[in-house]
C-alpha cells in the first residue's frame, strides 16, 4: 500500500517529469527523429531504467510509475554532483551526448509514453 500524502508525491514527481521533459525529453525525442542511432540509445536507455525499476526496487508496483522515474532521476542528479545538467539542442549534437543525458533523455521516453 502507498503512503499517505501520496497525491503530494505524484504532484511533486510529475513536476520534476514535466520539467525534465522539457530540458531533456523534447530535444532528445526531436534527435531521435532525425537520428537512428539517438533513438536506439534512447530505447536501450529507456528498457535499462525500466528494468532497474521493476526489478531492482522493492515493492516497486506499489509505487505510482511517476514517483520512481522522478525518484531515479533527481538520485542520477544527485550522484553526478549536478543539480541541474543542460542538454544538446541540435539533433545531431545528441550523438555525442554522455550517459547521463542519454539516461535522463530515457527517464523521459519512460514517463511520457505511458501519458
Amino acid at each position: 500500500m502507498f503512503l499517505f500524502g501520496s497525491a503530494l508525491l505524484e504532484v511533486s514527481a510529475r513536476k520534476t517529469l514535466n520539467r525534465l521533459h522539457q530540458t531533456h525529453g523534447v530535444p532528445a525525442l526531436a534527435a531521435a527523429r532525425a537520428v537512428p542511432a539517438v533513438s536506439a540509445a534512447l530505447d536501450q536507455h529507456a528498457a535499462a531504467i525500466r528494468d532497474i525499476l521493476e526489478m531492482g526496487v522493492e515493492n516497486s508496483a506499489a509505487v505510482p510509475g511517476s514517483v520512481l522515474l522522478a525518484g531515479y532521476a533527481r538520485g542520477l542528479l544527485e550522484h553526478s554532483g549536478r543539480a541541474a545538467l543542460a542538454a544538446p539542442r541540435d539533433p545531431h549534437e545528441w550523438c555525442a551526448a554522455d550517459w547521463l543525458q542519454l539516461r535522463l533523455a530515457g527517464v523521459c521516453q519512460l514517463a511520457f509514453a505511458r501519458t
